[in-house]
Parts: structure tokens; sequence; C-alpha cells
């Protein structure tokens, strides 16, 4: 005696696989057309609703063998929820972009920033303490002659030279240092 290979299949196979194979052989294809409507077209997004569809089906195989009439208006149902479901998760978080534009933005460069900062640090390192502090008062701190006067002890003549020589000095070093204008 033969067995044909389709009945040693059909007697390794459960039923609720049998089940699921005439589910999917019945209604795979009007599930799939339906959700590609709800999913505007995104053929990737609407075989995924299914095939989970079909998965909550194979759940529910006590309740679904047992039902009166046709499996398809409940496999609609879950398929329509797992629709809005996804739609509901990706409107609560934002919205993946892809990273490849950023790159294309120019970005402040904070390494030219520093290293303009050392030298300049430098350059004020070569300076005199009286001309130091005079630019320091004037420049960095932003006081005028007057209020850099008063704060040194000086008077605004001594520190309006002292900024002018100050100024010709760094300029000088600066060059040096192989920063032009």
């Amino acid at each position: 005696m033969t067995v044909r290979k389709d009945a040693a299949v059909a007697d390794r196979t459960s039923p609720d696989e049998e089940l699921m194979r005439a589910l999917y052989d019945e209604h795979a294809g009007p599930l799939l057309a339906f959700v590609l409507r709800q999913v505007s077209g995104d053929r990737q997004r609407a075989e995924d609703v299914v095939q989970e569809t079909l998965l909550r089906a194979w759940r529910n195989a006590d309740r679904l063998r047992g039902s009166p009439g046709s499996v398809r208006p409940w496999l609609v149902t879950v398929a329509r929820r797992i629709v809005i479901d996804g739609h509901r998760s990706r409107q609560a978080r934002p919205r993946e972009v892809d990273p490849g534009p950023l790159e294309l933005i120019p970005a402040a460069d904070e390494i030219d920033r520093a290293l303009r900062l050392m030298t300049i640090s430098d350059a004020l390192g070569d300076l005199s303490e009286a001309h130091r502090e005079a630019l320091i008062e004037t420049y960095f701190k932003g006081r005028t002659v007057s209020e850099a006067a008063e704060a040194l002890g000086v008077p605004a003549g001594t520190v309006r030279s002292r900024v002018f020589y100050a100024l010709r000095s760094m300029k000088l070093s600066l060059e040096e240092r192989g920063v032009t204008a």
C-alpha cells in the first residue's frame, strides 16, 4: 500500500494548521486588498497587518472554529483595528527623519574658535603687565577709557597710550604667529 505525499502531510498537520491554511487561502487576498486601501497603498505595511491579523486568528482558533457564518467580518475588523493602532502609535511619537541632510548643514567649528583664543591668549602673554591690563579693561571688559582709568588708578591719557601700544604689540605678535588681518 502506497501513501500519497498529500495524505502524509495531512496526517502531520493539526486542526489549527488546517484552519490557518484555509483562512489564508480564502481570505488573505481580499484582506490584503482591503488593508492596502487603509494604509494608502503601502504594500509592506499592508502585508504586516495581514500577517498580524492571521496571527491573531490563529491565537483565537477555538473561538473562530465554532463561530457560525464567515470569519471575514472578524478578520476585517481586526485588521482595521491594527491599522488604527499603528496610526495612533506613529502619531504619539515624533516622526523619524533621515539624518543625511543634517550632514550637509554647516556647523560652527569650535576648533577654529579655540585655536584663535589660544593664539590671542599667547599674544596677550607677550605684552607688559600695564599694557595687558589696559587692553583687558577696555576691550575685554568693555569699559570706557575713563572707567578703565578709574579701575587702574591712572590718568585717562595713560590708558589711551597703553591701549595704543598694546594693540600695536598684539598686531606684531599675531603676525609672528601667522595670523593676518
